[in-house]
């Protein structure tokens, strides 16, 4: 049965969350913003939050610099999912990536195309492991990271979610 198991304690994970964008600021960022009022409103942290250009060299910096700070457990993504020539997020990510979780990219596309039908063939949001760390790019709009966070991260980052749930096996990432 697919529920949240009150016995179980609340866990608050660090959260970090970044923008790929080369327009958004933090007063303009709408995706981002709706990613740190869900995680907050649920009760995690969130640990660092940025916002960069659609560049290569600065994504592989900034995700570094995150997947070697033990304190960020999950680091959340938004834009350059897309299909044109400055979209580098999904390549970059697979570029760290140890494990990658298949299921993520194709659960959200299933979730978006009740919601915009076709057009969810463009995303190509994705999720792994790296360092210990989740790792998982969507799609840069406000509604696409309303939908991740309501029908994903609100169930998988919960370790009260049954039957099981990324938040539970944080402890093993890093088994060898």
């Amino acid at each position: 049965m697919m529920a949240i198991d009150e016995t179980i304690e609340f866990l608050p994970l660090n959260i970090a969350i970044l923008t790929l964008s080369d327009t958004r600021t933090f007063e303009t960022d709408k995706s981002g913003q709706v990613l740190v009022d869900k995680l907050t409103a649920a009760g995690h942290t969130l640990i660092d939050r940025a916002i960069i250009k659609d560049d290569k060299d600065d994504l592989r910096t900034q995700l570094s610099d995150w997947l070697e700070n033990d304190d960020v457990q999950v680091i959340i993504s938004t834009g350059g999912t897309g299909l044109t020539g400055r979209d580098i997020t999904p390549e970059i990510f697979h570029e760290f990536y140890e494990k990658e979780i298949e299921g993520f990219g194709e659960y959200f596309r299933h979730i978006s195309m009740g919601i915009i039908g076709t057009s969810t063939i463009q995303s190509r949001a994705t999720g792994g492991v790296a360092n210990g760390t989740y790792m998982f790019a969507v799609p840069g709009s406000p509604g696409a990271c309303k939908d991740a966070w309501n029908h994903i991260f609100s169930e998988q980052l919960d370790i009260r979610f049954r039957p099981c749930n990324f938040a539970e096996m944080m402890p093993r990432l890093k088994e060898r």
